[in-house]
């Protein structure tokens, strides 16, 4: 009888590095190790998207095309190539129209891409449809990503007294929304739309293992179409879990090698190399070329140290020659019986054991117990860090349930986890202050209660809309009143354009802040070469600023650190109170800054792009 056979997405280059090094690698990193790629034989590389369009340009001034290409040319087809996107939003925060998803998704296949991972952070199969259809197409192979999630937790109830626990009405608990049946119906409407792959993706790594064998094996019962299982191992779940996939029938598991794997990543390929051994299932992996990518990769991980969190590196180990301790191959075949008896504590502590032997990170027991992404824990540090209110930390987690109720039992996945940490963490500043609840809602919280994200899974109350948005009234993004952005000529670079051909136009369509400034830094060099070329004296650009006399008038400042997005008034100009003076983004939320009363502008002190800190001056009125 012929052997079962797993697929393996690796995940090393994409999702790998982003959860564990901030997405840091550099083309030259990424061009150092394709070689020893090229004959691993991974049935899908995920190479692309997430947050690398983003941090390529932002961090690396990189750009993301370029990174495309140069993983495409290498790999010479030799594997799939993926990419990760959110559905209607792509890479950004805003709802596209159709024409703009069409114009990405057919470079990015022209580029090289194969697979595209969709999700929508909302489960709303409206905003995935279109997606899978331009995919499917183009020519590319559209992979239905269903987000999983859990319920929030119950909030704790004030201690009644004796006779009202004895004769009292009892409480009815809230309806579980997140059940089995609900991941296996978006995924059958998914597969129904045309996703030729179904993927369970648990971004924050809360499937524990019992969950996964429930939902991986009715999907396996449900749908045609190959089951792929994505998780991570932040709370401790991850390697147990992604046995039980495997137990349960799993078609693709995604891995990072080694060096990259386990901690707030997925699991590393090595161990499930060993289970899948002892299950008697092939791994359609070279695994003696994935031993060389190893290799190389312990020396990345050591450049790539300054972003490295937990800087403790798992025990070198070749699962193709070397042996284990006696005790340790023990706890491999007891997680095996363990996971086929349903015992999830016997098999949690043997794979914990494991870990625990190689040198991979422990449990995060606050993320675990938190129920929330390790990103977005570490998010809403950085905020409050920023603010100077690290006290209020326990404050904004236990806010998190609240602020997912009030607006619609959203899931904790990118970008809502962003949205309701960042509003948490807003939330437990107006207490603090003794200002009401939702007193500084950000953009994208009025934009995700209004249901321009799409439709949530559970109804927003009407009241709680009208509070944040103005109107008890749930309204759609209206595509047709996109705009495209902006593509002026720059006078300082010799009246070229920002963008100069397509590709370049879609980064200022999908991350317009980050690409401008990507972008200017392109057209500045390619200017100083030609002037250089033409005998001419290179000259920087003079910077504008402010004139160097003391400020006299009242000032505006920046609330908290981060990027100005844009700048809505000019010096001399007369403001109301409540006008949009600019939007400046913090945590990647945008949010916008108004007149607190009426005045006129006498001077600027920021441009697009420029970065401040918590009280930086902004704005000088007369």
């Amino acid at each position: 009888m012929e052997s079962r056979k797993l697929k393996i997405r690796d995940l090393t280059l994409r999702d790998g590095q982003q959860s564990l090094f901030a997405t840091r690698m550099s083309q030259k990193q990424i061009d150092h190790l394709l070689p020893f790629y090229e004959n691993a034989g991974f049935y899908i590389m995920e190479v692309w998207g997430g947050a690398v369009p983003d941090s390529v340009m932002r961090y690396l001034d990189e750009s993301p095309w370029d990174r495309l290409r140069s993983v495409s040319k290498a790999m010479k087809g030799r594997s799939l190539l993926s990419a990760l996107s959110r559905g209607r939003n792509l890479f950004g925060y805003v709802p596209y129209p159709d024409t703009v998803l069409k114009g990405f998704y057919k470079e990015a296949i022209k580029n090289g891409l194969n697979v595209m991972r969709i999700f929508d952070a909302l489960n709303d199969i409206d905003n995935v449809k279109e997606s899978i259809k331009l995919i499917n197409e183009l020519g590319g192979i559209a992979d239905g990503a269903v987000c999983y999630t859990v319920d929030p937790k119950e909030e704790p109830k004030a201690q009644k007294g004796f006779f009202s626990k004895l004769f009292g009405k009892k409480e009815d608990a809230p309806e579980k929304i997140f059940t089995d049946d609900y991941f296996v119906g978006k995924a059958k409407e998914m597969e129904s739309l045309g996703a030729k792959i179904i993927t369970l993706k648990d971004m924050a790594g809360l499937v524990n293992p019992l969950r996964a064998a429930a939902i991986i094996s009715k999907l396996k019962a449900a749908l045609k179409v190959p089951v792929d299982f994505h998780t991570h191992c932040t709370p401790g779940y991850g390697l147990a879990s992604a046995l039980m996939a495997i137990i349960n029938g799993v078609d693709i598991l995604d891995t990072n090698i080694w060096y990259f794997g386990g901690g707030s990543a997925a699991p590393a390929i090595e161990l499930v190399y060993l289970f899948c051994k002892k299950l008697g299932v092939e791994v359609e992996v070279n695994m003696e070329a994935v031993g060389l990518i190893r290799n190389e990769l312990e020396g990345v991980r050591r450049e790539l140290d300054a972003y490295d969190l937990t800087k403790k590196f798992p025990r070198k180990f070749d699962p193709l020659t070397d042996q284990l301790p006696a005790e340790v191959d023990a706890q491999f075949d007891r997680a095996i019986a363990a996971a086929k008896a349903l015992n999830e504590a016997a098999l949690l502590d043997a794979c914990h054991a494991i870990e625990d032997y190689f040198g991979f990170p422990k449990p995060n027991l606050l993320v675990k117990d938190a129920e929330v992404p390790g990103g977005m824990y570490s998010n809403m540090v950085a905020q409050l860090k920023s603010l100077g209110a690290e006290d209020l930390l326990d404050d904004a987690m236990r806010l998190i349930p609240k602020v997912r109720r009030d607006a619609g039992l959203v899931p904790l996945v990118t970008p809502t986890s962003q949205i309701v940490g960042s509003q948490a963490v807003s939330v437990a500043l107006d207490r603090k202050k003794g200002n009401p609840d939702y007193s500084n809602p950000s953009n994208q919280f009025i934009s995700l209660v209004k249901g321009e994200y799409g439709h949530t899974p559970v109804a927003v109350d009407p009241e709680f809309r009208a509070k944040i948005t103005g109107s008890p009234v749930e309204h759609p993004y209206d595509v047709s009143s996109y705009r495209k952005p902006e593509n002026p000529e720059l006078p300082d670079f010799g009246g070229v354009k920002l963008a100069s051909n397509d590709e370049e136009y879609l980064l200022l369509e999908l991350l317009p802040s980050v690409a401008n400034g990507f972008l200017r830094r392109r057209r500045q060099e390619e200017y100083k070469a030609k002037t250089a070329a033409d005998g001419l004296a290179t000259a920087e650009v003079a910077e504008e600023k402010a004139a160097d006399e003391p400020i006299t008038g009242e000032t505006l400042k920046a609330p908290m650190g981060g990027r100005i997005i844009s700048v809505k008034v000019k010096p001399g100009d007369k403001v109301k109170k409540g006008d949009i003076l600019l939007v400046y983004e913090a945590m990647k939320m945008e949010n916008d800054v108004t007149a607190e009363k009426d005045e006129t502008v006498k001077r600027i002190f920021v441009k697009p792009d420029d970065v401040v800190g918590t009280d930086a001056v902004l704005v000088e009125f007369e």
